[in-house]
This record gives C-alpha cells, sequence and structure tokens, in this order.
C-alpha cells in the first residue's frame, strides 16, 4: 500500500523515517519542505538523516493515490485540516494525534468518520517518543481500527522492524489512553516541580489511572484496552520522562516558571474531559483539579490541599 503521512513535525516525520524501511513513503508538510528535501535533515529530528525512501514535499497533491494516510498533526487542527485534504483518495486514515477535540468533546476517530464518511479510520497512540522511533530503537504502539480485517491490513503495512503494532477493535479505548495520560503528566510534572515528591507522583499516576478507567468504562471502551500500551504504558512513560511535552509543562507551572511549549494536548484535553465529567456527573478530582490549574484558576499548591482533604474512602 502506498502511505503519506500529513505533517512533517517530530511524530509524523519520525513515523516516516521508520516506515521507510519497508519502502517508500510519502511525507507532506505546509512549511520549509525544501530545505529538508535538500539537506534530508530535519530541526524537528537532530541528529536524523531522512532515508531516500522518505519522499519530501510540500505540495499535498502529492499524496494523491495514497491508499493509508497517517495524520500527524495537533489533535486541535484535525478537525479544520480534514476538509482541505479532501480531494485524496485515501481507503485508511490514520490519526496520530493524542487527545480530545474541545469543541466536540471527542477523539480523532469521530472526527475522521465525520470529514471522510468513504474512508476507514483507525488510531496509532502508545508510549512512545519521536526520537526514539526516528533512531530506530525498539517501540510497540496500539493501533485502534473497529474493522477487524482493516486493522489487520494496517497492523501489516505500519509495522517494521522495529515498530511493532498491537490490534485492537477498541478505538475508543485507544483514543482515551492516549488523551487521558496527558492530563495525567501535566498533573505529575505540577507535583514534581512544586517539590512535592515522588511518592506523592506515584500516587497521582495511580489515582489518575483509576480516573482514566472509569471514565473510560462510562463511555463504552474496554478496560483491557486501558491497561495497554495506549493506556498504562504511555502513562508511565508520560508522567516520568522529561522528553514528555506535557509533563515538562506541568513541571514549569508547578515551579512557577514559564513551559518552554506554551500549548500541549493535556492542557486542552483537561478542559475538554473536565466539561464533559461535570456535565455527566463523573468525579475525576485529579482532572478537575488540572483543568483547573492550567487556566490559571487555582494554584498547585491549593490543587494539592483540594485533592487531599477529600473524603477517605475504599480503593
Amino acid at each position: 500500500m502506498k502511505i503519506g503521512v500529513v505533517g512533517a513535525g517530530a511524530f509524523g516525520t519520525a513515523l516516516a523515517v521508520s516506515l521507510a524501511a519497508n519502502g517508500p513513503v510519502w511525507l507532506w508538510g505546509r512549511a520549509g519542505m525544501e530545505a529538508v528535501a535538500t539537506s534530508r535533515t530535519t530541526p524537528r529530528l537532530p541528529g536524523i538523516t531522512l532515508p531516500e525512501a522518505v519522499h519530501i514535499t510540500g505540495d499535498i497533491n502529492n499524496l494523491a493515490g495514497c491508499d493509508v494516510l497517517l495524520l500527524a498533526m495537533p489533535m486541535q487542527a484535525l478537525a479544520d485540516t480534514l476538509p482541505t485534504l479532501s480531494g485524496l483518495s485515501a481507503r485508511y486514515a490514520v490519526a496520530c494525534c493524542k487527545g480530545i477535540d474541545r469543541t466536540r468533546l471527542t477523539g480523532p476517530a469521530g472526527i475522521i468518520a465525520s470529514a471522510w464518511p468513504h474512508v476507514t479510520p483507525a488510531v496509532l497512540s502508545g508510549p512512545s517518543f519521536a526520537a526514539d522511533i526516528a533512531r530506530g530503537l525498539p517501540t510497540a504502539l496500539s493501533l485502534g481500527c473497529a474493522d477487524e480485517a482493516a486493522g489487520s491490513k494496517l497492523q501489516d503495512a505500519l509495522s517494521t522492524p522495529t515498530l511493532r503494532l498491537y490490534r485492537t477493535t477498541d478505538v475508543t479505548g485507544v483514543e482515551l489512553g492516549g488523551a487521558l495520560k496527558n492530563v495525567i503528566a501535566i498533573a505529575c510534572g505540577c507535583a514534581m516541580g512544586a517539590g512535592l515528591g515522588e511518592s506523592a507522583r506515584a500516587a497521582l499516576m495511580t489515582r489518575g489511572f483509576a480516573e482514566m478507567q472509569r471514565f473510560a468504562a462510562h463511555v463504552g471502551a474496554q478496560p483491557e484496552t486501558l491497561q495497554g500500551l495506549s493506556g498504562f504504558g504511555d502513562l508511565a512513560l508520560t508522567c516520568t520522562s522529561a522528553q514528555s511535552r506535557n509533563y515538562t509543562y506541568g513541571l514549569a507551572l508547578g515551579a512557577g516558571t514559564t513551559p518552554a511549549h506554551a500549548t500541549v494536548e493535556g492542557r486542552a484535553t483537561a478542559q475538554a474531559l473536565h466539561a464533559r465529567a461535570a456535565a455527566e456527573g463523573l468525579d475525576l478530582p485529579i482532572t478537575a483539579v488540572t483543568a483547573a490549574i492550567v487556566t490559571g484558576q487555582i494554584t498547585v499548591k491549593d490543587a494539592m490541599s483540594r485533592l487531599l482533604s477529600r473524603r477517605l474512602k475504599e480503593e
């Protein structure tokens, strides 16, 4: 199958580099692609040389004829971007973004299905950093596709010698694992930045995972999906590594400094998730205080005090 990657950020480019081990792959970006094509390098992935099998382009029409499109743009940009790609004739669209749309309160698969009803949507998520994938370090991800036969084809097409995909038909579970862990990563970063210690972080990870499972069950996802790569696996990585943008964002907030990245997916997801949980009467206390922190409504100190003063209960 002919594969195209829409979005030449770090993650999209890393996927293109990995997939080039299987054969040609087309990588499209909005700007600066001529320089990338000439140098075979990108500032998004320092030290990585893009293989010749990666066809670099700034012309979206060069992705015409691609059977599979990997959509590697920020979650909040997905809905606005899809209509501009309607001239492409892909059979499969794989979302490689993590989050919940703040306006529509839905994950990427639903947005793809609404914009492109003729395309089979799928979601790729799990514990991964772009630099690791691009360097060929072993990485495993979850591939969610409701159509089992299509999911099997995509699993074969998108797995490489160093990138191993595990397939599930629970698309919602894969979406939620990748989205919700970013909220907990911000909370863990806040705790560490404020000097609250490793024990506090472990507690936030554990109780945050309980919130992830609670919300997933509420919307009909399978609990075992959240226990896999796109849930627990991604949570463990994102809440403990300085390579995580959401964790370092929270770290800066906790320390009272300006985050290096003004916008991270977990910020919008925290607000979207809290709004939905509040509307549907679902108790997600860590999510609630994280949403309040990122919007400047409370301090990290106030958030910890609010969590610690909650009524004692069974685990």
